[in-house]
């Protein structure tokens, strides 16, 4: 039989996924296990922009405005060959529909660039002083993800501390 005070609160899983795992009781990070007990600061840095990631969005952004830039294009070409109302009609169509193009596309291009925004454009890193030391626990570009980690470390650690009586 253990003797003295013994913690008999279930442990709450703040995070999970297949390299990290935030508990009431450690944070976990590739196997590296770190106790809540053990870690006095959390703190992160983000590094410097992607201009890969940046180049990237541009392009989406070309993508989308392309077909519009060519629709006008094209009904202004019609207007300035001042031809016949047959071929004037049908350039105008053309270019409708090359404008009209853009739609189903479209949204395919804005799911890209929301997921290169929830990804980030930047390196983000979490560390902890844990035993006194400074440790690099995380290191990712996915923004998202920095945040489900960086809060539930967080959340962790401010569930652990003991709440200071209140003066009246």
């Amino acid at each position: 039989m253990a003797h003295g005070p013994v913690d008999r609160r279930p442990v709450v899983t703040y995070y999970d996924d297949r390299l990290v795992r935030v508990t009431s009781a450690a944070v976990t990070v590739e196997g590296r296990v770190y106790p809540l007990a053990e870690i006095t600061e959390i703190w992160h840095q983000h590094g410097t922009l992607s201009w890969r990631v940046l180049a990237g969005r541009g392009a989406i952004g070309a993508a989308l405005v392309a077909p519009l830039v060519a629709a006008a294009a094209g009904v202004a070409l019609a207007v300035w060959l001042d031809r016949s109302a047959t071929i004037t009609i049908a350039v105008i169509g053309a270019s409708v529909l090359v404008g009209l193009a853009v739609g189903p596309v479209a949204d395919f291009l804005f799911e890209h660039l929301d997921r290169s925004y929830a990804r980030g454009s930047r390196q983000r890193e979490i560390w902890l002083r844990w035993r006194g030391r400074p440790v690099q626990l995380l290191r990712t570009p996915d923004a998202l993800r920095f945040g489900q980690i960086y809060r539930a470390v967080q959340r962790a650690m401010e569930a652990g501390r003991p709440i200071p009586p209140r003066r009246r």
